[in-house]
C-alpha cells in the first residue's frame, strides 16, 4: 500500500491543572503515573512543564505546547482544577482539546489527598459552556492512567480528522451539474468549518492538463508505475500516457494552488463533457490519487470528497466514494452466504465507475466505463470511454459516512459499520456487497427521509466510535447511526413496525 500523503501528523501536549486550595504535588504524580501509561500504550505526547493553577499558568503552557509544535492537547483534572484558567486555555489554544480527570487511587489517597476530579469535571463543563469552547469529553473521563491512556489514543485519531478539516482546501474543476442536485449544497458552512474551497473551471483543467504534456519525463515515469500496478488488468496500454498526463497535471496544481492551507483534496467534474474534451475517462486517475491520500470526488461533490477524506483520516487507510447504488437479488447470494449480522433486505451495493484504488479492492483492471459508452459512443467499442478501474471491492469491514450540508445550509452526517461481503457482485463497475445490520430502515428513514445524496464515503476499517465524536467536535449534533429493531426513527410508522 502506498503511503498516505496529504494527511496530518498529530503531536499530542498534556497539561495538568490544579485548583489553588489543592496540592499542586496531587497533579504532578498523577500526570507522571499517566504519561508512564502512555508510553506503554505507544502513545506519543509531551509532558508539559507548566502545571496550570492561575491564567499566568495557562498563558505559559500555550507558549510552551506551541514551542513544542504541539497542535492538539489534553487536558487533566490531576485534581479538582481551576475552572477559569482551564478553560481559557482550552479557548487560545490552537487545535482540538480534550478533557479528563483523575480517579482516586484507592481508600489511603481519601484521608487526605482525595482530587475531588468528579466534580471539578463538571465546573470545567460549565465554563467550557460560558466560553462557547468545544473541547472532546470521552464517554468515561475520569479514570486511573491506564484507563485514560486509551482513551488518549483515540483522541489523536479524532484530533487528526479535526485538525484535516479545518486545514484543508477543496479544489473543485467545472460546475455542479445539473442531473446531480444533491452536489449544488452550498459552501458556507464550509468556511464556517475553516475549509477553503477554491472553485475553476472545466477549461482550467484543460489548460493544466494540456500544459503538464511538456514534462515528458514524468509522464513517463508515472505511465509505468501505472502499467505495473495494473499487471495483467492493463488493457490498454496505450491509454496511460495520457492518464499519466492528467495525474501530473493534478498533483502539480494542487501542489502550486494549496496557498494558506496544509493539504488539498479534489472535486471534479468527469462527465459527460470530459471524455469528448481529454479522449478518456478519469477515474483510475482519480483512484491513484486516493490511494495516496488525495480524494478526488467525481460530480463534483465537494461534501463527498470532505466526507472520503474524514474517513481517510479516521482510518489511516485510503477510503473510497460510492454510490449508495442498487440492491442485491436473491440468486446472486451464495446458499450459506454468511451476512454479517444483516438480513437479505439490508444489502446493497456500493458502487463507482472506477475510482477505488487498487489496494481496496479484490480483483481490478482497467476498463471502459459502459453506461459512458452507451451514452457518448452508441456502444460502439470503446475510445473516449475508457480508464476505469473495475473490479470488486475487497471483503473486509466498513464504515459508511456522509458530512454534508442541508441546502438551508445546515450541516448533518450519518455513520453506519458494516462489512463488504465477499461475493461477486456479477456487474460492471469498481462494485462490492455491502451489509449493515438495520440498513433497510436506516436507508428509508435517514439516507431518504434526511434527504442525503448518493455518495457516501466507505472506508476500510470500523471508524464509527472517532467519526462521532470527530463531527461532534467539528460542532455538528445531528448524526444519525441506524437504530435497533425496538427504537423508532423520528417519523417511522409504529403499526408498521411493531404491528
Amino acid at each position: 500500500m502506498a503511503k498516505l500523503i496529504n494527511t496530518p501528523t498529530v503531536k499530542l501536549g498534556v497539561v495538568g491543572v490544579s485548583r489553588d486550595c489543592f496540592p499542586v504535588s496531587l497533579t504532578k504524580t498523577r500526570l507522571t503515573a499517566l504519561m508512564k501509561a502512555l508510553k506503554e500504550g505507544g502513545v506519543k505526547a509531551h509532558k508539559c512543564s507548566v502545571v496550570i493553577e492561575n491564567e499566568t499558568d495557562a498563558v505559559n503552557a500555550l507558549a510552551e505546547l506551541a514551542d513544542k509544535g504541539c497542535n492538539a492537547a489534553v487536558i487533566y483534572l490531576g485534581n479538582f482544577g481551576p475552572e477559569g484558567p482551564t478553560t481559557l486555555f482550552a479557548q487560545r489554544f490552537d487545535g482540538p482539546v480534550m478533557v479528563c480527570a483523575a480517579a482516586e487511587e484507592n481508600k489511603a489517597v481519601l484521608a487526605s489527598d482525595r482530587g475531588d476530579a468528579l466534580c471539578g469535571l463538571l465546573s470545567c463543563s460549565y465554563n467550557l459552556g460560558l466560553r462557547r469552547q468545544r473541547a472532546y469529553i470521552p464517554q468515561m473521563p475520569v479514570g486511573l492512567p491506564g484507563d485514560l491512556a486509551g482513551k488518549i489514543a483515540d483522541f489523536e485519531h479524532i484530533a487528526r480528522v479535526a485538525i484535516g478539516v479545518t486545514h484543508v482546501k477543496i479544489i473543485g474543476f467545472g460546475p455542479r451539474p445539473q442531473d446531480f442536485f444533491a452536489c449544488n449544497a452550498p459552501i458556507q458552512p464550509l468556511y464556517d468549518l475553516g475549509v477553503e474551497v477554491m472553485e475553476n473551471s472545466e477549461l482550467d483543467m484543460q489548460q493544466i492538463y494540456h500544459a503538464a504534456g511538456e514534462k515528458v519525463d514524468r509522464i513517463r515515469q508515472v505511465a509505468r508505475d501505472m502499467k505495473e500496478e495494473l499487471g495483467e488488468g492493463c488493457a490498454y496500454e496505450d491509454l496511460l500516457p495520457k492518464l499519466a498526463q492528467f495525474e501530473v497535471a493534478l498533483l502539480d496544481f494542487m501542489a502550486d494552488n494549496k496557498g494558506a492551507c496544509d493539504y488539498a483534496i479534489f472535486a471534479n467534474k468527469c462527465w459527460p463533457a470530459f471524455e469528448s474534451g481529454f479522449g478518456f475517462v478519469p477515474c483510475y486517475v482519480n483512484s491513484r490519487l486516493a490511494g495516496r491520500g488525495i480524494p478526488v470526488a467525481c460530480e463534483v461533490d465537494l461534501y463527498g470528497t470532505l466526507s472520503e477524506y474524514m474517513v481517510q483520516l479516521a482510518s489511516l487507510e485510503p477510503a473510497t466514494l460510492l454510490d449508495v447504488n442498487n440492491s442485491a437479488p436473491a440468486d446472486v447470494l451464495p446458499r450459506q452466504a454468511d451476512l454479517k449480522g444483516a438480513k437479505a433486505e439490508d444489502l446493497f451495493m456500493g458502487f463507482h465507475c472506477g475510482n477505488t484504488c487498487s489496494d481496496c479492492m479484490k480483483t481490478y483492471a482497467l476498463k471502459y466505463q459502459l453506461i459512458m459508452n452507451r451514452l457518448l459512443e452508441g456502444g460502439e467499442t470503446p475510445d473516449i470511454t475508457r480508464g476505469t478501474l473495475e473490479g470488486q471491492i475487497k471483503p473486509g469491514p466498513t464504515t459508511m459516512f456522509r458530512f454534508q450540508s442541508t441546502a438551508d445550509g445546515v450541516l448533518r452526517s450519518y455513520i453506519a459499520e458494516g462489512e463488504f461481503l465477499d461475493i461477486d457482485p456479477c456487474t460492471f463497475g469498481g462494485i462490492g456487497v455491502v451489509a449493515i445490520p438495520q440498513f433497510a430502515r436506516f436507508y428509508r428513514h435517514v439516507l431518504v427521509g434526511k434527504r442525503f445524496p448518493h455518495h457516501s464515503a466507505f472506508g476500510f476499517r470500523k471508524v464509527g466510535k472517532i467519526l462521532f465524536e470527530a463531527v461532534k467536535l467539528l460542532g455538528v449534533d445531528d448524526i444519525s447511526v441506524p437504530l435497533p429493531p425496538t427504537t423508532l426513527y423520528e417519523g417511522e410508522n409504529p403499526f408498521e413496525v411493531f404491528g
